[in-house]
């Protein structure tokens, strides 16, 4: 049986109305940009923002630096189509490497790599070194008058100068009073026998 040109134009159009529709949903989502974009160049970075081309959740992020290490901070946060990650910073100079997996809006998973690179940073400036009085370490120490108590450099106590004057004048005074005994008593003798004579002579003058 013949077709008619109609029935064959009208067959064709159903064909790609059907194939037009079926497309997009077919289509999964994907990765429509990221910040910083693939291969992109930054001197500093704070966080790390993917966008997808609908609504995600369950999201996965590893910001992956020199020697394997990891800088995200916390866990990464979702709003729609967009995943934000916080970056442990500053980061120093090289390559990285952000890792994501995501659940897309049909439920099939969508993960990637995005490579860029860290250039420029400013280094960690070094911290100020405690000074030897605020770390407790010993420093120089002043000179300080020696207490009163203290032993002078002849191996006796120190006394002050107006005692030790005056300990000396006592001294020398005990030093003139005191005679010998045996003077003292010759003297005493001669005074006896000079007032026994004296009075002797009173009396035979009497």
């Amino acid at each position: 049986m013949k077709r008619s040109p109609l029935a064959a134009l009208t067959a064709i159009l159903a064909a790609l109305l059907v194939l037009g529709t079926a497309g997009p949903a077919l289509a999964h989502d994907a990765l429509k940009s990221s910040s910083p974009a693939k291969g992109a160049e930054v001197a500093a970075l704070d966080e790390v923002k993917l966008e997808f081309t609908a609504k995600v959740r369950t999201p996965f992020v590893i910001v992956r630096g020199p020697g394997d290490a990891q800088h995200e901070l916390g866990k990464p946060e979702v709003d729609g189509p967009v995943v934000t990650q916080a970056v442990k910073g500053p980061l120093p100079d090289g390559k990285y490497t952000i890792a994501y997996r995501v659940v897309s809006s049909d439920g099939h998973p969508i993960e990637g790599e995005i490579p860029f690179k860290v250039k420029g940073a400013e280094p960690p400036s070094p911290s100020p070194e405690p000074s030897g009085t605020e770390s407790g370490e010993p420093g120089e120490e002043s000179a300080s008058p020696a207490p009163s108590g203290t032993l002078a450099a002849t191996g006796g106590p120190s006394a002050p100068a107006g005692e030790a004057s005056v300990a000396a004048d006592q001294a020398s005074a005990e030093q003139d009073v005191t005679f010998p005994v045996w003077l003292i008593i010759v003297i005493g003798a001669l005074a006896g026998i000079g007032i026994g004579f004296l009075l002797s002579a009173r009396r035979n003058k009497s």
